[in-house]
């Protein structure tokens, strides 16, 4: 990607090596903080910032690419760049990145928590894999246009997180049910039975 935007062999080596030294970093952040804050916290801005950052590097490379794909960054234009590519980085590995796999093994109910996990390793997996694959082809054909494409997904993420995730801090595996009975949305989905065999269960527990 540094490449394709107009870096040199040096640069485009140097901003990779920072970007990955944002993620580890950021993802410490993640490991510390996410019980404190809670996930949906995390998860609403980390896609914020997401968002806004993919919008702000669309709208860099369109003003200097355009539809033509002809055109260069200066070494000022090229950091600023840089460090829109690095709060995107950021922001993901403290909130999507982990979380991916976190909230998944939470959300589920012990009876079908395996099936659950394995579902979720296996489409997040899939789709690695495929955006691994099309992500250059798509930005040669949409050029700035795939970062606004992009935003539109992050902004799709974010919103069904505000509307339709509950907070899983500090609840107890067995007591998702219950949660899930008490969401505005997803509570007629729950049938009573499974809230009550739950707290029965608990309650046999010595």
């Amino acid at each position: 990607l540094f490449k394709i935007l107009g870096f040199g062999d040096d640069a485009s080596l140097m901003s990779a090596v920072i970007s990955g030294v944002v993620n580890v970093v950021a993802t410490l952040v993640s490991v510390f903080t996410v019980d404190k804050f809670g996930r949906r916290l995390l998860f609403l801005e980390g896609g914020s910032q997401m968002f806004i950052c993919q919008v702000i590097i669309g709208i860099m490379i369109a003003s200097k690419f355009g539809v033509t794909g002809q055109g260069s960054f200066t070494k000022g234009e090229a950091d600023l760049l840089l460090f829109f590519i690095c709060a995107y980085v950021a922001a993901f590995a403290w909130s999507w990145g982990p979380l991916g796999w976190l909230v998944p093994s939470e959300i589920c109910a012990l009876e079908v928590r395996p099936a659950g996990q394995a579902i979720n390793v296996m489409v997040n997996m899939l789709f690695t894999f495929m955006i691994a694959q099309v992500f250059l082809t798509m930005l040669c054909h949409l050029k700035f246009g795939l970062f606004f494409f992009f935003a539109g997904f992050v902004a799709i993420m974010t919103i069904f997180i505000a509307c339709l995730l509950p907070e899983t801090k500090n609840v107890p595996i067995e007591e998702m049910n219950r949660v899930w009975k008490s969401h505005w949305f997803w509570a007629k989905y729950v049938p009573d039975h499974v809230v009550s065999e739950a707290y029965d269960s608990k309650k046999a527990v010595p």
